[in-house]
């Protein structure tokens, strides 16, 4: 083997991969603590890099609509102000759906729960009379169903003395509950502002990313790494859009037809059936089964009625909607959805349900790359 000056430095370089390799084996406990403090230091990047994503989509849509004449005027004063002007309307909105979450939906869930209790104590003797018209020719079930009692004003005062006690010992250091809040609040302002730069600079650090690239790997790395961006940019993209555009839809359709149907709770069940319309496959089936528990509470017979009402939604949602708004535009089979899904759930809960989606998109659309590309390889070596 030649030994020249560029075998030895890879030789080299080898080398220290194994020794350092070998160390964090011996000593994960020491790596996996480094990894926790250096992410402890770029967590609040990650997550202004997380809102910086997320508040582009809107941004760039309003602002292509509303400035659609910004790039020819390089030095008018709307090209100077588009970008900001976008930025602050998207934050905007974003905030005006918080504040209708927080003002509207909150106090309607709270007098939900307040009225609950009476609903669940009222339904009870319907449903011992129910089971007991049903059971009436076994006298054993009968006789178990009557010796039934609930005390919902003991299971009210247990439930709420378990979570007294059990917020006493979460909460027993006052100082560590504020340090964490402290903490989290100083985490999101930082992340925020790193947020509003990146989108006020995004074109001059995306110039600044290809020219490090550029800089370190060939010409050929350099172009598969900006497709595998622009593949994942716009595969997040379109999931987001499609996803939150489908679950507006999704809940107003519910809150007209159960306000029309005369449904209890139409805009409690519309918005949280909206929010559990994000989290792919299992959402609407958590939205279904809470929805038809509340009003189950009040008309039995409505209870029913909501969930045929959810199967004709659902189908139409599916059939006729999800394809045009979402389209094809996570090109994923809908077995690896599944897939996506189940593992995202759980590695990472709720949070994992939205991401892997376009995450295995991605994944997907570079190995369905590679295989063509090998295939057309062997058929050209072949021929």
């Amino acid at each position: 083997m030649n030994l020249n000056r560029e075998t030895m430095k890879k030789l080299m370089l080898l080398i220290a991969f194994t020794i350092l390799l070998l160390v964090g084996v011996q000593r994960l406990d020491a790596v996996f603590g480094a990894l926790r403090f250096l992410w402890g230091i770029g967590f609040p990047f990650a997550l202004g890099g997380a809102i910086a994503f997320i508040l582009n989509v809107p941004m760039t849509a309003l602002e292509n609509w509303l400035f659609p004449e910004k790039r020819t005027r390089k030095s008018s004063l709307q090209r100077k102000l588009a970008r900001p002007l976008s930025m602050v309307i998207a934050i905007l909105l974003v905030l005006g759906v918080i504040s209708l979450v927080i003002f509207v939906v909150v106090p309607e869930l709270g007098t939900t729960v307040v009225g609950l209790g009476a609903s669940v104590e009222a339904f009870l003797p319907r449903a011992q009379e129910w089971l007991e018209e049903i059971f009436r020719n076994n006298d054993q079930v009968v006789t178990w169903i009557e010796g039934l009692e609930m005390n919902w004003e003991k299971a009210v005062e247990t439930a709420w003395n378990f979570f007294r006690s059990g917020a006493g010992s979460v909460l027993s250091s006052t100082m560590t509950v504020a340090r964490t809040i402290i903490s989290a609040v100083t985490n999101f302002f930082i992340g925020f502002v790193f947020a509003c730069y990146v989108l006020l600079q995004k074109e001059k650090l995306g110039e600044q990313c290809r020219k490090l690239l550029k800089a370190v790997f060939p010409k050929k790395q350099v172009d598969y790494i900006l497709h595998v961006c622009f593949l994942s940019h716009r595969t997040f993209s379109s999931f987001i859009t499609g996803q939150c555009m489908e679950a507006v839809i999704l809940g107003a359709m519910f809150f007209v037809a159960m306000s029309l149907l005369r449904f209890p709770y139409a805009l409690l069940v519309g918005v949280l059936v909206a929010f559990t319309a994000l989290i792919p496959i299992f959402g609407a089936f958590i939205g279904c089964v809470v929805g038809a528990f509340l009003i189950l509470m009040v008309n039995p017979a409505q209870a029913l009625g909501f969930i045929v009402l959810f199967q004709v939604l659902q189908q139409i949602e599916g059939n006729l909607i999800y394809p045009r708004v979402v389209g094809n535009s996570v090109g994923l089979p809908a077995i690896w959805v599944l897939v996506a899904v189940t593992v995202g759930g759980n590695l990472m809960g709720i949070l994992g349900m939205l991401i892997f989606i376009p995450i295995v998109s991605v994944v997907y659309a570079l190995l369905r790359e590679w295989m063509y590309g090998r295939l057309e390889k062997k058929k050209e070596l072949s021929s």
